[in-house]
């Protein structure tokens, strides 16, 4: 497994896809300006202040413009270079660590955005690989992208969907961060800053899994049709990818049979026995 991780980031490293040492939270640090232990809740504050400034209610649409020239972003940027104080010890618990790295991730893509200068989608190059490799933040002394982040941290190490072998090889360091195991609704929180992305949200360590409960709840709801003359189930593309995580096609139905609101919906997939599931295309325009 060693051998194709290394043969992976070989071969993505001769098209340059992704820059293995940049990272957007370079910065002096203070370490008397914040506490370790405060940084997780900073990050909840500028992720707050972020949404107040230029992100719609829904958290669907962002004013990147505005972003960009305003001082909750420069706040942010201040803040993030901390990041490089964190160690796992200083967050034990699933609650803790889960929180973290949905706020970082969904920060990560934001600050990559204005900082990239993206215009038109994170998809522009390469079918965005090369956003999500690029796009880093330093965690306690190493560089976690946000494929990192997604594959390697919330999905418990798991495979790229479209690439092969886990994101981190053995006795790879950024390994001490990783979730036990897969939380499948970690999908519904993540947001690529893309129109077809879950929206954004800023995850508390003690609300998390109400949070996330709601996250998916709303976004099934949203994004879920049937047709019953066809005898199709219409789902976001998401499943189709992170199929395994759901416990394949089955797991799939399953899991938006019981996210679904009791409504016709519902009823109908609960007396199917045969249905036939179609992903809808993923718009990965901008969410300005």
């Amino acid at each position: 497994m060693n051998e194709l991780i290394r043969l992976r980031e070989a071969a993505l490293g001769l098209v340059n896809i992704g820059r293995g040492k940049e990272v957007l939270n370079e910065g002096t640090i203070d370490p008397e300006t914040i506490p370790i232990h405060a940084i997780p809740g900073a990050m909840v504050r500028a992720l707050l202040m972020l949404k107040t400034t230029a992100i719609s209610d829904e958290g669907t649409k962002v004013a990147y413009d505005a972003l960009r020239e305003s001082e909750a972003y420069r706040e942010l940027r201040n803040l993030t270079p901390h990041l490089r104080r964190l160690t796992p010890e200083d967050l034990p618990s699933r609650t803790e660590r889960l929180a973290l790295w949905i706020n970082l991730y969904n920060t990560l893509v934001l600050d990559a955005v204005i900082s990239y200068d993206i215009q038109r989608s994170v998809s522009e190059r390469l079918g965005g690989i090369g956003f999500f490799r690029r796009a880093a933040y330093n965690v306690g002394g190493l560089r976690f992208s946000a494929d990192d982040i997604e594959h390697g941290i919330l999905r418990a190490n798991a495979s790229h969907p479209f690439l092969p072998g886990q994101q981190f090889a053995q006795g790879d360091p950024r390994l001490a961060w990783k979730m036990e195991s897969r939380d499948s609704r970690i999908h519904f929180a993540l947001n690529c800053a893309s129109r077809s992305c879950p929206p954004i949200a800023a995850y508390r360590a003690e609300q998390i899994d109400d949070q996330l409960e709601l996250a998916v709840r709303n976004f099934v709801d949203a994004e879920t049709s049937v047709d019953p003359a066809e005898g199709t189930l219409q789902i976001s593309s998401i499943f189709n990818w992170f199929r395994d995580d759901f416990g394949g096609l089955d797991g799939v139905v399953a899991f938006v049979r019981r996210y679904l609101p009791n409504d016709a919906r519902r009823t109908w997939l609960e007396a199917r026995h045969e249905i036939d599931l179609v992903f809808t295309p993923y718009d990965w325009s901008l969410n300005r």
